[in-house]
C-alpha cells in the first residue's frame, strides 16, 4: 500500500506511522507527506526521514474545493492508495471525502462519539470524565463521525490539567493509529451499517 499521511504541525502521528512502516508493522510505503502550513515542524521531520513532502498551502482567492482539488493531485500524481490524517486542522470537502472513501483514516484525541471537535482535554475534565482517550475512524463528512477503527482509554486522574492529560493520550495515539492502519493495509477492515468490523468482528467502542 502507498500512504499519503497530511499534517498542519510537529507531525508526531505521522512519525509514529513512519516509524511502523519502516520496520514493517505496516505493510505500507509512505508515498507523500503533505501540509497545510510551509512552516509546519513536521515537514522538516519527514524531510530528515528521507520522505517525499509537499506543502499545499490554501490560497487566499481560493475555495476550499479548489484547495482539496490540488491537495488530491499532489497525492494522486504520488500513487497514494490510502491516506492518513495526522493533525491535518482543515475540515476536508465533500467531493475529498468521497474520492477516498474507506482509505482515509484520522485520529482524534476523545472517546468518540463524546468530544468531537477542538478541546477534547479540556472538555473531558470539564466533564467530568472518569476516562478519556483517543478514536481512530474513516472519515466522513461530518466531522468526527466515521466509523470506529479502534480506541484506547486512559484515566482521567485527579491531580490531571490538560496538558498531563493531552500528553497521556498522546502516547495511546502513537500506539493505536498504526495498529488500526495495519489492518486497514491487510485488508481486515470492513465498514457493514455504519460500523467497522475487524476480520468480521465488530469493533468494542466506548459510550
Amino acid at each position: 500500500m502507498r500512504l499519503g499521511i497530511a499534517i498542519s504541525g510537529v507531525g508526531s502521528n505521522m512519525l509514529a506511522l513512519a516509524q511502523a512502516c519502516r520496520d514493517g508493522r505496516i505493510p505500507a510505503d509512505i508515498a507523500l507527506v503533505a501540509s497545510d502550513r510551509n512552516d509546519a515542524p513536521g515537514l522538516v521531520r519527514a524531510t530528515e526521514l528521507g520522505l517525499p513532502t509537499a506543502t499545499i498551502a490554501r490560497n487566499r482567492d481560493e475555495t476550499r474545493d479548489q484547495h482539496d482539488a490540488r491537495l488530491r493531485a499532489a497525492f494522486e500524481s504520488n500513487g497514494v492508495d490510502c491516506i492518513a490524517l495526522a493533525g491535518y486542522m482543515r475540515i476536508l470537502s465533500a467531493d475529498f471525502v468521497a474520492a477516498y472513501a474507506g482509505r482515509l483514516l484520522n485520529i482524534h484525541p476523545s472517546l468518540l462519539p463524546r468530544h468531537k471537535g477542538l478541546h477534547t482535554h479540556r472538555a473531558a475534565l470539564a466533564a467530568h470524565d472518569r476516562e478519556h482517550g483517543a478514536t481512530v475512524h474513516f472519515v466522513v463528512p461530518e466531522m468526527d463521525s466515521g466509523p470506529i477503527i479502534a480506541q484506547a482509554a486512559v484515566p482521567v486522574l485527579p491531580t490531571d490539567d490538560e496538558t498531563a492529560l493531552a500528553a497521556r493520550v498522546l502516547a495511546v495515539e502513537h500506539r493505536i493509529y498504526p495498529q488500526a492502519l495495519k489492518l486497514v493495509a491487510e485488508g481486515r477492515v470492513t465498514v457493514a451499517n455504519g460500523r467497522c468490523l475487524i476480520d468480521g468482528r465488530r469493533v468494542e467502542t466506548f459510550s
